[in-house]
């Protein structure tokens, strides 16, 4: 059975909810789209966690997760946030990385400060 999660209301509908309630049962969990900025926080047997890249399906053995290529890569953030679950006793989990995945580069968030400031100084 595939089931999709897809919100409408700019988030904070709780997918992230209803995908870690899903994920228990699911053989692969797929993050499609965005970045690092995104989040959900699950509590579960190991603790309460803020997953802002991984898909829900990281506390599950069983679970293979995959990052899409809609997704805004930043690869310090994805290693942290790796690290940090495993550093509070959650058995590392199976993840794959589409390789067109977008990898945000230092100057990417740099750029967008800067046009940010550009912008507010015009309006």
């Amino acid at each position: 059975m595939v089931r999709a999660i897809v919100g409408a209301n700019w988030g904070d509908e709780g997918k992230g909810k209803l995908t870690d309630m899903l994920a228990a049962d699911s053989d692969v969990v797929m993050r499609y789209q965005g970045g690092a900025n995104a989040g959900h926080t699950i509590v579960n047997n190991y603790g309460k966690f803020a997953l802002h890249l991984l898909p829900s399906g990281v506390f599950y053995d069983h679970t293979t997760n995959i990052i899409g290529n809609g997704v805004a890569l930043d690869i310090p953030k994805f290693v942290k946030e790796v690290q940090s679950l495993v550093d509070q006793g959650v058995p590392k989990p199976h993840l794959l990385v589409s390789d067109r995945a977008q990898i945000m580069m230092p100057y990417h968030v740099l750029f967008d400060l800067y046009e940010e400031e550009r912008l507010g100084k015009k309006s």
